[in-house]
C-alpha cells in the first residue's frame, strides 16, 4: 500500500474543497472496498478524506419518500424499522450482499460506488481498461464466468457486484449529491454508467461531488417483494444472477410492478419490457415465462458465462413466483 495523508472532515463543504484541491484524493467511510483495493495495488490514492463524522446517518420517513443518509451503515438500514416497513427489498437485498461485519461498516454511499470484482481489475499485472484505460480487456477473451451478459462493450465486460444498487434500482430510487455547483438529485438509472469506450468511469458522479443521501418513493410494493441471489456459496459471494422484484397486485392481477437484475451488467439492470408486458396480467407461470424471455433479449454470452443465459430467466422467474405467492 502506498503511502498517503489522512484528512478527516466535519462538514461537506470541507469535504468538497479537499477533492477540489487535490485530483488524487479519495473520500473514505467505510472503507471496505476502497481499503482492499489499495491494498492490491488497483488504486494509490495520495489523500484519503475521511467523511465518517458528516451529518448523513439518519433514516427519516418524510413527504412521500424514505430518506437515508449517505453515512448510515448497511446493517442500520437493513434492520431499520421503516425500511423493513416500506422498502423490506431494500433490506432482503442487502442482508443477501457480504458478511455481517462488513455490513456494520460499509455505508449506504460507500456501497452506490463499489467498484467491479473482475478478477482482472483486481490483477495489476493483468491488462484492464477500468484500472489502467488503453491497456485492454483481460476477461474478453480469459476467464469470464461472472462476467456480463447485457450492455457490455469492446472496452469492458465486468459487472456492477453490489446487491444493495439492484434494489435501489427497482425501487427507482434518488441518489441526493452536493459539489461545487451546488445541490443535485440523480435517478439511479442515470447514476451509474454502461462500460463504452470510458469503463474507467463507473458513475456520473462529478469527481468533486459527494452523496449526501437516497431517496426512495413512496410506493405500493411491500407486501410483495423478493431478491433471488444465485451464488457459488451461501455466504459472503458476489451474485452469478441476481433479481429484484416488487409488485402491487389486485387479487392475482399484476397492477404495478418494478423488475431489476443483477451480475449481468455494468450497472444494475432494469428489465422495463418485462414490466410493461407483465403490468395487468394475472400472476401467472405463464406469464412469468414470457416476461423472462422478453427480458433475454439483446443478451450475449462469452466463453465461460454462457450458462448465464438460461440461469438468468429461471432465477427471475422464480423471484416472480415467489413475490407473487404462486407455488406452482
Amino acid at each position: 500500500m502506498n503511502n498517503f495523508q489522512y484528512k478527516r472532515v466535519s462538514s461537506p463543504i470541507a469535504a468538497i474543497t479537499e477533492l477540489a484541491k487535490d485530483p488524487a484524493a479519495k473520500l473514505v467511510a467505510g472503507g471496505t472496498n476502497l481499503i482492499d483495493l489499495m491494498k492490491y495495488g488497483v488504486m494509490s490514492p495520495d489523500k484519503l478524506v475521511d467523511v465518517n463524522h458528516l451529518n448523513f446517518n439518519e433514516i427519516v420517513k418524510q413527504d412521500g419518500s424514505l430518506h437515508i443518509g449517505a453515512t448510515v451503515r448497511n446493517a442500520v438500514a437493513s434492520a431499520n424499522a421503516d425500511v423493513l416497513k416500506y422498502q423490506p427489498l431494500l433490506s432482503q437485498a442487502m442482508l443477501s450482499g457480504a458478511s455481517p461485519q462488513l455490513r456494520n461498516k460499509a455505508t449506504m454511499g460507500g456501497n452506490l460506488l463499489q467498484r467491479t470484482r473482475c478478477g482482472y481489475f483486481y490483477d495489476i499485472s493483468a491488462p484492464c481498461n477500468k484500472r489502467q484505460p488503453g491497456s485492454g480487456c483481460g476477461a474478453m477473451g480469459g476467464y469470464n464466468r461472472m462476467h456480463a451478459i447485457f450492455g457490455a462493450s469492446s472496452s469492458c465486460i465486468a459487472v456492477n457486484p453490489s446487491d444493495m444498487n439492484v434494489a435501489l434500482t427497482a425501487l427507482d430510487a434518488v441518489i441526493l449529491v452536493t459539489g461545487p455547483k451546488g445541490d443535485r438529485k440523480i435517478p439511479i438509472s442515470d447514476f451509474h454508467r454502461l462500460p463504452g469506450t470510458h469503463p474507467e468511469l463507473d458513475t456520473t458522479l462529478d469527481r468533486k461531488e459527494i452523496i449526501t443521501g437516497i431517496v426512495i418513493p413512496d410506493n405500493a410494493f411491500a407486501a410483495n417483494t423478493t431478491y433471488i441471489k444465485v451464488r457459488d456459496r451461501a455466504s459472503y459471494a458476489f451474485a452469478l444472477i441476481s433479481v429484484a422484484v416488487a409488485m402491487e397486485l389486485e387479487g392475482t392481477t399484476i397492477k404495478d410492478i418494478r423488475l431489476a437484475m443483477g451480475g449481468v451488467a455494468h450497472k444494475p439492470w432494469r428489465l422495463k419490457e418485462a414490466e410493461q408486458m407483465l403490468k395487468g396480467k394475472q400472476a401467472s407461470v405463464e406469464n412469468f415465462k414470457m416476461a423472462a424471455e422478453l427480458a433475454m433479449k439483446g443478451a450475449r454470452a462469452y466463453e465461460h458465462n454462457a450458462f448465464k443465459l438460461k440461469l438468468a430467466p429461471n432465477t427471475m422467474i422464480q423471484a416472480l413466483k415467489t413475490a407473487s405467492g404462486i407455488k406452482a
